[in-house]
């Protein structure tokens, strides 16, 4: 890894890309201001961060994985926007960034953030309502209230749970797992044999979606024991379809936490294995294995891999072929319109703002019937557009997606830094607009 001598807002805004934060959560994570961080953006090597900032950035980069340092190297030597970037040391010619905008952050908030940071101190995203909750449910689970749920009892809850996550209902979602999680041993404990395997298979479910629900809240670490737990009553469970179905969370919680190569290689084997063991001979099974490759598709894109993305998306491709229709076999969502939203996705996270916008343009919206995968379109739609600087047509896209799914705008860390960045990146009525936005959508900017 290369050593940075002294930082420039060209290598500040490197890592942040390596860690692929935007404007908003960059700030927030090195105690800066949001002004700050958008200065280093747009004027690159022209201007150099003051002192605590230098210090700062050294801290984020010594604790970085070393995927972040390898992305961050690569970035250094192409630039964030692709241009050659000299080897030589600051000149005289920059100017030293004093942090002194008006913003507030350089203030006593930004100082406290900058020393917590420097010292170790986590820095943490609030807890939505009801999360606390939920973590109780799944770290120790009380008795539950009532009697002890039925298999089918226990099959129509976690349907209902998989239902509400899809439709976007997470504090709807949230307070079913809350219920549900403490009925889990007391089910587990009357059944034997096949009905056995059959409940593993339901709690294989149960905590994909507590899972799914946790990242979209940002909880990445308690995301990742849920994903455990999906996977341990899976293989508990000897079913095949449900075993890959769990490494789908699994494979999203191990990319949440940065780890994009285990993702991308847990993917790949957990759909060879399926493929191995079913021969892809029902449905479901089909569907889990295309959803499975599009998710290590992700994860290659994560990692600039280029070929292997667009390889698994060609393999998810043959799959939907196979399926022949759009569906939601196992709760996938997937078909040939699914491996389409994942193809404006990856080439999203590859760069490629252009191309994702076209892609998204062939998209058949009245096939994507799922209000989550619909809402997300939009999102990457409006991440597009941002990272292409066409604000206005950003907003555009983030007030469609909150038409189509409220929650998912309101509930998500990672869709309100968007706003934040268009509230904070645009100019005069745009910006009036997205800050109004932000405000009635109950985004705090």
């Amino acid at each position: 890894m290369a050593t940075v001598t002294t930082w420039t807002g060209q290598d500040a805004n490197a890592l942040r890309h390596a860690l692929r934060m935007s404007v908003i959560a960059f700030a927030e994570h090195l105690g800066a201001a949001r002004r700050t961080v958008a200065k280093w953006s747009s004027q690159g090597d022209k201007v150099l961060p003051r002192a605590d900032m230098q210090a700062a950035l050294d801290t984020v980069l010594s604790r970085a994985t070393p995927e972040v340092r390898e992305r961050f190297d690569a970035l250094r030597v192409a630039g964030t926007d692709g241009a050659l970037v000299g080897a030589g040391g600051p000149d005289t010619g920059r100017d030293a960034d004093t942090d002194d905008n008006g913003d507030g952050d350089s203030g006593s908030d930004g100082d406290v953030r900058r020393r917590q940071l420097l010292s170790g101190a986590a820095i943490g995203v609030a807890a939505a309502p009801n999360v606390a909750s939920l973590l109780d449910a799944l770290v120790t689970p009380a008795h539950p209230d009532g009697g002890t749920l039925s298999v089918p009892q226990l099959s129509r809850a976690v349907a209902s749970a998989k239902t509400d996550y899809q439709a976007c209902r997470y504090a709807h979602v949230l307070d079913r797992l809350v219920a549900l999680l403490p009925s889990l041993d007391a089910v587990r404990s009357g059944v034997t044999g096949e009905q056995r395997s059959q409940v593993e298979v339901l709690a294989a479910d149960l905590y994909h979606v507590v899972g799914s629900v946790l990242l979209k809240l940002d909880d990445r670490g308690m995301a990742l024991v849920a994903a455990e737990r999906s996977t341990q009553a899976a293989a508990m469970s000897q079913d095949p379809v449900a075993i890959a179905a769990s490494a789908r969370i699994m494979t999203h919680a191990l990319m949440s936490n940065g780890h994009d190569a285990q993702a991308m290689t847990l993917a790949g084997n957990a759909a060879d294995s399926l493929d191995r063991d079913t021969g892809l001979t029902s449905s479901d099974a089909v569907a889990v294995h295309g959803a499975l490759v599009l998710r290590g598709a992700i994860a290659a894109a994560r990692r600039d891999d280029r070929g292997t993305a667009h390889a698994m998306l060609d393999e998810a491709t043959r799959a939907a072929t196979r399926l022949g229709y759009d569906g939601n076999d196992r709760w996938t969502g997937f078909g040939a319109t699914n491996v389409l939203l994942h193809r404006v996705n990856i080439a999203l996270t590859l760069g490629d703002a252009g191309t994702a916008i076209a892609i998204a343009r062939t998209v058949p919206l009245d096939k994507v019937t799922l209000a989550e995968r619909r809402a997300s379109l939009y999102v990457d739609v409006a991440r597009a557009y941002t990272q292409w600087g066409r604000y206005e047509h950003g907003l555009n896209a983030l007030r469609t997606a909150y038409e189509v799914a409220p929650e998912e705008i309101r509930c998500r860390p990672a869709v309100q830094r968007i706003a934040g960045d268009l509230a904070m990146l645009a100019n005069g009525s745009v910006r009036t607009a997205a800050a109004g936005f932000a405000r009635n959508a109950g985004i705090r900017l």
